[in-house]
């Protein structure tokens, strides 16, 4: 049974015997290592423990009873703690009372899969990475796993920055020839094959199909660079060929604007493809140019403020020790405001422009979170790069958006007063 996602305050700590201690993990820049932080929380959840999420206070601040294991573990991954006693508590509860935060109760570790190809190298993926680094435990999941219903094990499912429209990352006019675009290719066509479909935009398109009613049952779905857009291309021309002749042989429908259907996407509409081969993007809504013309030392964007009270969602997802973060590019940098549907959450956006960095939204009983940009520790990341060493950047608050999604399904929520 999937998690279902609520918020309950102090209670479990302050009904301790009186002489009981508890750990605050601080959150604000007095924080050694926020990224393991995640993982020391997360253990403590794994370890059967309640640790309480103070939204807004000291940065998105994790507080727990104290035990030698989360002591232990805090000092093996370096983590910075705090020692409380039960009136320290009662004195933060009053601040969370009277202040724009909230108490966010977590009980349960979420079950966590990523989406990617068997051939994926490690430093190919910034949440991969953070996962690694902050010692969190996950497995990985494909085109066969998928399409058998094996994501029904997991409450949490990133991808990869995979092309849900079979159109290998659009690299054919720069790549096309390289022998890791040609393995690439041969690779997806044979799996296609094995799976009975004519082509590999018809098997990309049935698994972007798979995932989005995964995420209507009750899955939490976390995405970032071009998985973001291009699973929504896939489920907005689900039968419909938009692939280069170039890629597939086969020529494109020339129907296909007339057969976009936008209902069926999850956070896009009214966008228009880009149908070039030779075309480094996949359609409009992506302002990947935009942030190129900035550049590095001026690409920036900021986090909202939300009411922890009133959207302890939101409000999870965008917890920092920051609220100006530095900009990052991907295949997917951003998206423009104007093709968002309105009820999708903008979580971060760069100031001055339409170009939205980071959303939320809910698609039946689940919800998905989208980040756009490939590293947030290598602004622009080219094929063949070195990995990242998050060991230099354990206080990324670029990372630190990834990493509150982990956390997001183990929230419960406070019950309503009749």
């Amino acid at each position: 049974m999937r998690i279902r996602l609520i918020v309950l305050g102090l209670t479990f700590l302050l009904a301790a015997p009186a002489g009981a201690r508890y750990l605050l993990v601080p959150m604000d820049l007095a924080q050694t290592d926020h990224l393991k932080a995640y993982g020391h929380t997360f253990h403590a959840l794994q370890a059967g423990e309640k640790v309480t999420w103070l939204l807004n206070y000291r940065g998105g601040s994790f507080l727990m009873r104290d035990t030698a294991r989360a002591r232990t573990d805090a000092r093996h991954m370096g983590v910075l703690y705090e020692e409380l006693s039960q009136s320290d508590v009662q004195r933060i509860q009053e601040t969370v009372r009277q202040e724009n935060m909230e108490e966010v109760l977590l009980e349960k570790p979420p079950e966590i899969v990523v989406y990617t190809p068997p051939n994926m190298q490690p430093w190919d993926d910034a949440v991969t990475l953070a996962l690694t680094y902050a010692e969190v435990p996950y497995e990985t999941i494909y085109d066969h796993q998928v399409l058998r219903g094996d994501l029904d094990q997991y409450d949490w499912l990133h991808l990869h920055h995979e092309d849900f429209t079979g159109q290998y990352g659009k690299f054919w006019g720069s790549f096309g020839l390289a022998d890791w675009y040609v393995e690439q290719q041969e690779l997806n066509e044979e799996l296609a094959a094995e799976m009975g479909y004519d082509t590999v935009w018809q098997l990309k398109h049935a698994v972007a199909l798979t995932i989005r009613n995964y995420v209507e049952q009750g899955g939490f779905l976390f995405a970032m660079c071009s998985a973001t857009d291009t699973i929504d291309i896939a489920l907005a021309f689900l039968e419909v060929d938009i692939v280069p002749a170039a890629m597939d042989g086969s020529p494109i429908d020339p129907g296909w604007r007339a057969k976009a259907d936008y209902t069926q996407t999850f956070a896009f509409e009214n966008f228009n493809l880009y149908t070039n081969p030779m075309r480094y993007e996949f359609s409009d809504l992506d302002t990947s140019d935009y942030a190129a013309i900035r550049g590095a030392e001026a690409d920036y964007f900021t986090l909202f403020d939300f009411a922890a009270k009133y959207d302890p969602v939101p409000a999870m997802l965008t917890q920092n020790h920051v609220s100006v973060i530095n900009g990052f590019l991907g295949q997917t940098t951003g998206y423009h405001e104007r093709f968002l549907k309105r009820s999708v959450i903008q979580l971060a956006k760069v100031e001055g422009t339409d170009e939205v960095k980071y959303i939320h939204g809910k698609r039946g009983q689940g919800t998905f979170t989208f980040l756009g940009g490939h590293d947030p520790e290598d602004y622009q990341h080219r094929v063949g790069d070195p990995p990242t060493v998050l060991d230099v950047f354990p206080n990324s608050p670029g990372y630190r958006l990834i990493l509150n999604n982990i956390l997001f399904p183990a929230a419960r929520k406070k019950p309503q007063k009749t």
